[in-house]
């Protein structure tokens, strides 16, 4: 289940949680985020998922590996997700394995709100907001819906 918070100023590394005060789901959601719980084990051929993505009208799939021995130029690829960008249109995830945190800024554009992802979070972040993503402790897939 996604939990979200204001990142802490700490400056060590970024796949660290930087766990400071919690910010609400609704918080979030405000900000346009948009989030499922969904079958990891199955989600290719899970009903609830099929739906949604026809529901959202998510058409384009991919898969990407983030690790080690999957991924050519991982140290280089990790940093480059985790430089503030933003794009054009909605940006969707699965986490498959492994967990995540997509940093996005909140309605100040002040500060940071870290938005923990496991296997089984679906996020959607709308088009046109700042954010990065970095892995968590543990190495990830990553399904792009």
């Amino acid at each position: 289940m996604v939990r979200a918070w204001f990142m802490d100023d700490s400056s060590g590394d970024q796949r660290l949680p930087h766990m400071g005060q919690a910010v609400s789901m609704e918080e979030v959601a405000q900000l346009g985020v948009k989030y499922w719980q969904v079958n990891a084990e199955e989600f290719e051929t899970d009903g609830y998922f099929c739906e949604l993505r026809e529901k959202e009208g998510y058409s384009y799939m991919d898969v990407i590996e983030l690790s080690p021995d999957k991924l050519p130029g991982y140290e280089q690829k990790i940093k480059s997700f985790f430089e503030e960008h933003l794009h054009d249109d909605d940006e969707i995830r699965l986490i498959v394995k492994g967990s995540g945190y997509f940093d996005i800024r909140d309605k100040s554009d002040s500060r940071w709100i870290r938005i923990e992802c496991l296997a089984g979070d679906m996020i959607s972040l709308p088009r046109g907001i700042y954010h990065r993503f970095t892995l968590g402790s543990k190495v990830s897939s990553r399904y792009k819906v």
